[in-house]
């Protein structure tokens, strides 16, 4: 990890990093929707955090706009606005971690959790909860792949993404 301590503004530079890695979020969940709750969301929001802290919520931001845009604001949509932001504030606990099994970990129990987080808000909205366990139930199947999928990605590719971060993305000879 690299010892950048943004300030609380947001810098042009920041702005435009933090925007491309929304898009890099958006395109990748996009080229990988074929596979059921197989997606890079946790890798990249976990980095983007450990590196620029909350202004990762920016990136939160735009890439759940998109997502919203290009397929519609439903109720899935609303849990999106706590469901990938709550992601930020659990990392900013465990910020100063640098162990690629921990943020496995932590990637792959919130991708057991992922399904019961998103049932919270179609339950709020919707104003039962009768249907909870149900619905819980019947997706633990695609909450074990997701889960099972963000700790592998996670375990794999922090290493390699946090280099990439360091030379690329944070060194400021490269980007000023």
């Amino acid at each position: 990890m690299s010892s950048h301590t943004p300030s609380a503004r947001l810098s042009v530079r920041e702005l435009c990093v933090l925007s491309i890695i929304a898009a890099l979020i958006f395109a990748a969940k996009v080229a990988l929707s074929p596979l059921p709750n197989i997606n890079l969301n946790a890798i990249f929001i976990i980095l983007t955090t450990v590196y620029f802290g909350w202004k990762a919520l920016y990136t939160v931001g735009v890439y759940v706009m998109l997502e919203g845009l290009i397929y519609g604001f439903s109720i899935w949509w609303i849990s999106y606005l706590y469901v990938w932001p709550l992601l930020v504030v659990i990392v900013m606990m465990a910020r100063k971690n640098q162990s690629s099994l921990i943020w496995a970990v932590i990637a792959g129990v919130y991708g057991l959790l992922f399904g019961p987080l998103m049932y919270l808000g179609y339950f709020a909205v919707l104003g039962g909860w009768n249907g909870f366990p149900a619905m819980w139930i019947a997706g633990i199947p695609y909450d074990l792949i997701h889960a099972v999928s963000n700790f592998l990605t996670v375990l794999f590719l922090y290493r390699p993404l946090s280099k990439v971060m360091d030379r690329y993305v944070i060194s400021s000879s490269v980007i000023s």
